[in-house]
């Protein structure tokens, strides 16, 4: 580049843009067009100024622009610097008070990993190891906790072979309960043999289907019971390592007052679920549409302030309880 160049480069428009901070360097290497005049940037004629005082001009300016780039330099710096001490306080901030996730039902509120205590993790880790065990039809032990199933169900029947069209009363849809259970594993027959003992009042109600006006095409029982265990543990986040979603969150506080608190809340949703069944007169085919509007209503009574244990929740005065304890 010629000397002198650059100042009559700055005098075609570029002032402006030195002044604001915006002005690189770089910004020079590709100038090829024809530059006219022959002046400073500041506009006066260098004519008449001796090659000394022309050069003491230069240098000064030279370290004027230096300083103004270090000086901007560091307040980038330190603007940075005050922008990772904001956000890091809001990272913070935001491990202590967790904020849900913008849904428009509020049920899939996220979380972060919350903190537990010894005894919630003992219990978390039992009940998920329960939840890792798939129906086994060729164990003796879940054959006789199918058999102890309808024991409970019927005492005055006989009990039929683990292949029969009898089960289908309970609400079996063929005659081997084996092939229902699917992704609800062992632990959905060890809810329904909770529910018969400890509230064998409701369990038998909802078996045979005595409460209320009944839809001519009612849903299975048992069935149905196993769909509400895959539900559960669906809407608890209860596969993941820890649970983060709301609802989950409020089970773990549940779980430390009560180490079956699983089953127990099983309980109270197949209430809750034959509840709004009845009030929506549905039939089979809605069976669906009664189970997630039984998730919503779980969802917002586990949210309540004023629940700590599963016997707080509105629903499970729908229980009659005259078991076990």
């Amino acid at each position: 580049m010629r000397p002198g160049a650059l100042r009559r480069r700055l005098d075609h428009g570029d002032v402006g843009r030195m002044s604001n901070g915006n002005y690189m360097m770089t910004g020079l290497h590709g100038l090829d067009e024809p530059l006219l005049g022959n002046r400073d940037y500041d506009g006066r004629h260098s004519e008449g100024k001796t090659p000394e005082c022309i050069w003491v001009e230069g240098q000064w300016k030279e370290h004027l622009h230096w300083a103004v780039l270090l000086f901007t330099n560091l307040i980038v710096q330190w603007a940075q610097w005050i922008a990772n001490i904001v956000l890091g306080s809001v990272s913070f901030i935001a491990r202590i008070l967790p904020l849900p996730s913008n849904t428009q039902s509020g049920s899939n509120w996220k979380l972060l990993e919350p903190a537990l205590n010894p005894l919630q993790e003992a219990r978390l880790r039992s009940l998920q190891q329960r939840l890792g065990i798939p129906y086994d039809g060729s164990r003796l032990e879940h054959q006789e906790a199918l058999k102890q199933l309808w024991k409970l169900a019927y005492p005055d029947r006989e009990l039929p072979s683990l292949k029969s069209e009898l089960w289908k009363d309970m609400g079996w849809q063929g005659p081997d309960p084996s092939t229902d259970f699917r992704g609800g594993g062992f632990i959905s027959l060890e809810n329904l043999i909770f529910f018969a003992k400890k509230y064998p009042q409701s369990f038998q109600r909802l078996l045979h289907k005595q409460d209320g006006n009944r839809s001519e095409w009612e849903y299975p029982f048992a069935v149905a019971g196993i769909n509400i265990s895959f539900m559960l543990v669906q809407m608890l986040d209860l596969q993941s390592g820890k649970p983060s979603s709301r609802a989950g969150r409020r089970f773990l506080e549940l779980l430390a007052e009560d180490e079956m608190a699983f089953d127990d809340l099983y309980c109270v949703t197949f209430q809750m679920m034959d509840a709004q069944w009845l009030v929506k007169r549905a039939s089979y085919m809605e069976f669906n549409e009664i189970l997630k509007s039984t998730r919503t209503r779980l969802e917002h009574e586990l949210s309540l302030e004023s629940v700590s244990r599963v016997k707080d929740l509105p629903a499970y005065s729908l229980l009659k309880s005259c078991g076990i304890r």
